[in-house]
């Protein structure tokens, strides 16, 4: 059997507005950002770029990650992202093109 991973991630727009999440499929999830599938936040403030995420095994380890970053200022989410990603490339490039299948 697979184990199922789960991902906490940060995605942001051009003027780095801030978005936390947790998926278990964080290709299609970023997809659905970048294509503005999913009516919302996200959409409303054109946040569509990968900058920072995690991986868990545990959905609620994972979910328990996302709610403790939500809660984080401003700029311990900066320090997160720049700790991982230092020029907040969008990361989905690095995401194979099956992962989006």
């Amino acid at each position: 059997m697979e184990n199922k991973q789960y991902y906490i991630y940060i995605l942001c727009n051009k003027n780095h507005r801030l978005y936390v999440g947790m998926t278990s499929n964080l290709a299609g999830r970023v997809w659905q950002h970048k294509n503005h599938a999913i009516d919302g936040f996200t959409k409303r403030y054109n946040i569509d770029r990968l900058v920072y995420f995690e991986i868990c095994d545990d959905p609620l380890d994972a979910i328990e990650r996302e709610k403790q970053i939500k809660k984080y200022r401003r700029e311990k989410k900066i320090a997160l992202i720049e700790s991982m990603n230092p020029d907040w490339d969008d990361l989905a490039a690095n995401l194979s093109a099956d992962d989006f299948t």
